[in-house]
């Protein structure tokens, strides 16, 4: 946005602590503290300035202001201080500069002052240190009650913060709220900031004293929706008795949403009572929950999936009942990259042969490397192309060496799947593909074999004990192969610890074969798919995300597809999936390991 000359702001937390440090130990998934704040961040800088009082917890009263409107109020609150860090985000060769503002929870001074008034100094430092958690660990385990609780509190927390910012910098230069949504757009990354939607309702009759209705248009006018996944992780369901705990009077904003919205849907669909029941905001099977997609979607002017395909399953399938009573609501925008660090900063040796010979423009341009085609079959453009191919794949030989005691060769293709481990995306895969291709060998050692380097990375989620095993399973792999003198130079299995950033600007430009084969339907987009492509590598796929958009750009003739699309694997789930089945009727799969 900032190369594009776009004024924005990006808000988030500004965690002391990162998501983890991953090492394996003896082929399993190790988590340690990741102290990315341990000798401060050089390129932040903290505005004093920007400091909001959070609440929490507490009640809600009733009175009637001097209008005689009913009105509530929100008391006898648990307090938390937001304090902004500002990142500059400067566009590319221009005087653009964004920024990001990163939100630091700190204590009240009343807060600690009170215990430490009444002697109890363990009590005040303890009561400092709980305030201030919100902002320790970036995505706490959710499996427990304690998990979800500050994951909930850390979400309000940035959601009450950045509209204390946003309504503070319109104010300034506006006195009427009417024209909120002509100057600001707020854009919701999947359902983790939803309670912007109560919490901008709150300030506006709470705070402001608008009408319900004034204060509702406002909201959903300014207000849009983007989701990024299917999976249910991003699909949250907040217990309705937590959120009567933490943000009492949200809930009963959120009631009376849930109220007029299911009104609407009595006078448009008299009688369809599961109608109602499936679109609620309220869930009500088992413990009551609040549906933080429909929340988002119903306070939304704009819901958009980010891949084609992605976005025809939020219409046809998992948002079926809202696009048919807003279909006007829904659209899409395929998420995207950006070629100034995937390939400009992450493959110079690349970036350097391109500009040789097209010139630098597609460096904000990215169409402009459809000008590469007039090279393709020049023979010393060619050779230059797999020269740089050959630099990068030494440096990440280099890399698993020294950090994996595995030797590699630069002459094997390189076979590489990164990202998140996880079932949808099925490493498990590509991890029986690598025991296949072992077996192939050992059966028929002399047969014509391009020799292949099977690289995996990616972290699992600390609870999540099926990717782990995957990861000790893959880990396990690489053990037996690795140490096959009869297939030394044939086949190699490597799992990269910690991947991150840094990892993966060493692993795209050195990658041969990108790895894409989530089951179909799964994968909202992708953007490790689009890095892949954009250093060269060929994609080997299924009909999933944006792997389709990318077949169309590249042609299929230079894209590996495979596999079932999105509705062949619906139909096979709901005649029922019978793995078993597989496995009995292929004879490798059955076969006993050599």
């Amino acid at each position: 946005m900032a190369t594009m000359k776009l004024p924005a702001f990006g808000y988030g937390i500004r965690y002391e602590y990162g998501m983890f440090y991953q090492r394996i130990v003896d082929g399993g998934q190790s988590e340690m503290t990741d102290s990315w704040l341990r000798y401060t961040y050089p390129w932040e800088y903290v505005r004093q300035d920007h400091l909001h009082r959070i609440q929490f917890d507490g009640r809600t009263t009733e009175y009637v202001d001097e209008k005689g409107q009913q009105r509530f109020a929100w008391v006898d609150t648990r307090d938390v201080m937001a304090l902004a860090y500002d990142i500059p985000i400067s566009g590319y060769e221009n005087e653009t500069v964004n920024t990001l503002r990163l939100w630091s929870a700190k204590a009240t001074r009343e807060f600690e002052l009170g215990f430490f008034n009444q002697g109890n100094y363990i009590g005040a430092v303890e009561s400092k240190m709980k305030s201030e958690n919100i902002s320790k660990v970036l995505y706490p385990a959710d499996h427990k009650a304690e998990g979800r609780e500050l994951r909930l509190r850390q979400e309000y927390f940035l959601c009450a913060a950045t509209l204390r910012d946003i309504l503070n910098r319109f104010l300034k230069k506006h006195n009427n709220l009417k024209e909120l949504p002509d100057k600001v757009a707020i854009q919701l990354n999947d359902t983790h900031p939803t309670l912007v939607i109560p919490e901008l309702m709150r300030i506006l009759l709470d705070e402001h004293r608008l009408g319900w209705d004034e204060a509702w248009s406002i909201t959903r006018a300014t207000v849009a929706y983007t989701n990024h996944t299917i999976m249910s992780e991003a699909l949250e369901k907040w217990p309705v008795s937590m959120m009567a705990s933490i943000l009492p009077r949200h809930l009963q904003i959120i009631y009376k949403i849930n109220f007029d919205f299911l009104n609407e849907l009595a006078t448009r669909y008299p009688g369809d009572h599961d109608r109602a029941r499936r679109m609620s905001i309220i869930g009500e099977e088992g413990e009551r929950t609040v549906r933080m997609a429909h929340l988002a979607i119903i306070g939304s002017h704009s819901i958009n999936g980010v891949s084609a395909l992605h976005s025809e399953i939020l219409k046809n399938e998992l948002f079926r009942d809202f696009f048919e009573l807003w279909p006007e609501k829904f659209s899409n925008k395929t998420n995207g990259i950006t070629q100034r660090r995937w390939l400009r900063h992450s493959n110079n040796l690349l970036s350097e042969l391109i500009s040789s010979k097209i010139g630098s423009d597609w460096v904000t341009d990215l169409d402009q490397l459809r000008r590469l085609r007039d090279f393709a079959k020049d023979k010393s453009f060619q050779k230059d192309w797999i020269d740089v191919k050959r630099a990068n794949k030494e440096a990440l030989a280099a890399h698993i060496l020294k950090n994996n005691k595995v030797e590699v060769s630069p002459d094997s293709m390189f076979d590489c799947q990164t990202k998140r481990i996880h079932e949808y995306k099925r490493q498990l895969l590509a991890a029986i593909h690598a025991i296949t291709r072992y077996q192939r060998i050992k059966a028929n050692p002399k047969g014509v074999w391009a020799p292949r380097t099977i690289i995996f990375s990616g972290k699992a989620a600390p609870s999540y004990f099926s990717a782990k095993r995957i990861i000790r399973l893959i880990s396990g792999i690489g053990e037996v192969i690795n140490n096959d003198s009869e297939v030394q130079s044939l086949l190699k299995v490597v799992f990269l610890a910690n991947y991150n950033v840094s990892l993966a600007e060493l692993i795209f430009p050195a990658s041969d074969l990108s790895e894409q084969i989530s089951t179909a339907g799964t994968e909202a987009s992708g953007t490790g798919n689009m890095k892949y492509a954009l250093n060269g590598a060929l994609t080997i796929g299924t009909l999933d995300g944006a792997n389709i958009e990318i077949m169309e750009e590249v042609g299929r003739e230079n894209i590996f597809i495979f596999g079932m699309n999105a509705q062949e694997v619906g139909n096979l789930k709901r005649s029922g999936y019978r793995p078993y089945e597989f496995y009995q009727q292929n004879s490798e799969l059955r076969g006993p390991l050599i």
